[in-house]
């Protein structure tokens, strides 16, 4: 840590990290764990970021007990189970820490890493200006800044000024509206439809495509569609927002402002909710932190055209918007500054690694690699093979009204998987298996060999690879 005291106004540390979310986190750690590196990390809201407390842990925390008492309603021998949305929004609460980043800061402290509270800006090489809440803080970085400042939502014209709910609204809820409407088809609009029609909401998606999930394989978009709609959930696809109006706002009684009425005009056709929550996707929060004083703008950061002082990790750098992916780079950003300090040459950067994801509706859809279309887009000849979820037993075990598909893309030239695509209960504890074979480039003639146990959902590796053609199983080679 820096030997400065606080109450002056520059302190200086080898690494500034602009940003206290995972990947913020996570480079800090990496950079000085074993090392005798400083780091600081700048946060103008919690520690811990988005993830924590307004997207994937509330998310989550909200989205299995009610994946339970579905499976509770269909697996023989068990009483349906019933939801309380007072202690469903109480187990919300626990694992947001109430909002409380306490115990993330105790992490940083117990690290060895400062923890700064402000708004950071860059104010020239190498230096960070922090808005504080005691005045204005200047850090100076010896080796490297990190911009970890993560996304900020987008928000369609037609939509604005409506005090719509973001996404930090709907996993915070504690009001349930009557009925709902989503903006968006994605990720987020298809988990909040989830957890929304399960507490009580009447949910209606306008999805602005064709399908739900458009990055998706096209049978995973139509089985969420489907079980949405068995949800109750109404799901108009190709929809066009013309506008939108708010009657104006009512006073709870509560000492809360309560939004009135929500018209959104599409097609021709007006759709009335007492909420709305728009889910249209986010963009890098690279605006407003100083770029231009260092002479860059955000698309600078975006294509990695950057001086070998200053990083970018996360939301922040026009990756995937997943956190184990900011995680995973920041762990690679936090090791090469701490081999470059030693004079040791770091590891090469891996450009094409699998990126995995789970969408946490009912059921799961998970993935990893690509999609078949995208395979073919990047020019590879594949071979794919496709079977029902619940062709393995164990998979069919889980819940007597379980289905879905599963889905591998293989290259054809070499055997190896490209991507997988899981769609059923409990798929996202397959999905690892394929981020492995996709990083080790493990040829499925190999893979033959990789013994599932039964009865788990993981035969269904087996019935996959066994539905491929021989020419790709037994094409010559070492394994």
């Amino acid at each position: 840590m820096s030997n400065e005291s606080a109450s002056e106004q520059t302190s200086t540390y080898d690494v500034v990290v602009i940003g206290g979310g995972p990947a913020g986190e996570n480079v800090a750690q990496y950079a000085t764990e074993g090392t005798d590196l400083t780091a600081v990390l700048v946060e103008g809201e919690l520690l811990g970021g988005e993830c924590s407390y307004y997207a994937c842990m509330p998310s989550k925390a909200l989205l299995l007990p009610i994946e339970v008492a579905a499976a509770s309603a269909h697996l023989g021998g068990l009483r349906p189970a019933e939801l309380s949305a007072p202690d469903l929004l109480a187990r919300r609460d626990e694992w947001v820490s109430r909002y409380d980043d306490s115990g993330q800061v105790c992490w940083a402290e117990s690290a060895g890493i400062d923890v700064v509270r402000g708004w950071a800006r860059l104010a020239g090489p190498r230096r960070v200006a922090v808005q504080t809440p005691e005045g204005e803080r200047v850090l100076q970085a010896r080796r490297a800044v990190v911009l970890a400042t993560g996304a900020q939502p987008v928000v369609p014209a037609p939509l604005q000024g409506l005090e719509a709910w973001g996404s930090r609204d709907a996993t915070g809820v504690q009001e349930i509206p009557r009925r709902l409407i989503i903006i968006g088809g994605g990720v987020v609009a298809c988990e909040a439809a989830t957890w929304m029609s399960a507490l009580g909401s009447d949910v209606t998606m306008l999805v602005r495509g064709p399908r739900l999930l458009s990055g998706a394989e096209v049978f995973a978009s139509q089985i969420v569609e489907e079980a949405l709609a068995a949800r109750g959930v109404t799901v108009i696809t190709d929809a066009q927002v013309a506008g939108a109006e708010r009657v104006q706002a009512r006073d709870t009684g509560l000492g809360r402002i309560h939004g009135g009425t929500v018209t959104v005009t599409c097609a021709g056709r007006s759709i009335e909710a007492d909420e709305i929550l728009i889910a249209t996707g986010r963009r890098p929060l690279l605006d407003g932190i100083g770029l231009e004083t260092v002479g860059l703008a955000p698309d600078d950061v975006l294509a990695g055209r950057l001086p070998d002082w200053l990083y970018a990790v996360g939301d922040a750098s026009g990756e995937a918007q997943l956190t184990h992916m900011g995680k995973y780079r920041a762990r690679v950003v936090g090791e090469r500054i701490a081999a470059l300090a030693a004079c040791r040459e770091p590891e090469p950067v891996v450009e094409d690694v699998p990126v995995p994801q789970v969408v946490f509706t009912d059921p799961q859809v998970a993935a990893s690699g690509l999609t078949e279309q995208r395979a073919r887009d990047a020019g590879y000849d594949v071979v794919t093979a496709q079977v029902g979820y619940t062709s393995a037993a164990g998979a069919a075990l889980l819940r007597d009204d379980a289905h879905g598909e599963a889905k591998l893309v293989v290259d054809r030239q070499t055997g190896a998987i490209l991507g997988a695509t899981f769609v059923g209960p409990g798929a996202g504890e397959l999905i690892h298996a394929a981020t492995i074979a996709i990083t080790a480039g493990v040829p499925v003639r190999r893979l033959r060999h990789a013994v599932p146990a039964y009865p788990t959902a993981s035969e269904i590796w087996l019935r996959l690879i066994e539905s491929l053609p021989s020419e790709v199983l037994h094409r010559p080679g070492k394994g």
